[in-house]
């Protein structure tokens, strides 16, 4: 009788207690690895975006035989350009942004004698930083 009498009491706090941590630890575990693959998803995003602005430019280069302003050119018909060069539609439809939703900057002329630079500054919008908030630069942009 005592034998069936335990097992009616249900879980003791002791093993409650340890069913909750081991949930805790396998939560903290996954949130982790769910938030690095998010970080390493926009730093990815960013870079492939650098690298399609960057052919924008170019592609303007060619067409117009000179550099744009700033990136808006690439979408809003500028007042330097001759109608009948603009493509329909300009080269972008809307504003390009990096993974963490901040704009690119667009610096003519580039440092190191390039001609341009396009940058995103990372996590937290500002120049410098490491890993997350690492700045991204068009010119380093194709390199893995």
């Amino acid at each position: 009788m005592s034998i069936r009498s335990r097992r009616d009491r249900g879980f003791t706090l002791v093993e409650m207690m340890v069913v909750i941590v081991i949930i805790g630890i396998l939560a903290a575990v996954v949130t982790t690895q769910v938030i690095s693959h998010a970080d390493k998803a926009r730093v990815t995003a960013t870079k492939a975006a650098i690298v399609d602005l960057d052919a924008k430019v170019q592609i303007f280069k060619l067409n117009h035989h000179r550099l744009p302003e700033n990136l808006d050119d690439l979408r809003i018909m500028p007042s330097y350009i001759d109608p009948t060069s603009w493509p329909q539609g300009g080269y972008y439809k809307k504003e390009l942004r990096d993974g963490w939703d901040n704009k690119f900057e667009y610096r003519k002329p580039g440092t190191n004698g390039q001609p341009y630079d396009i940058i995103s500054f990372g996590e937290d919008g500002r120049p410098g930083g490491e890993g997350n908030m690492e700045d991204l630069w068009n010119h380093e942009a194709y390199k893995r």
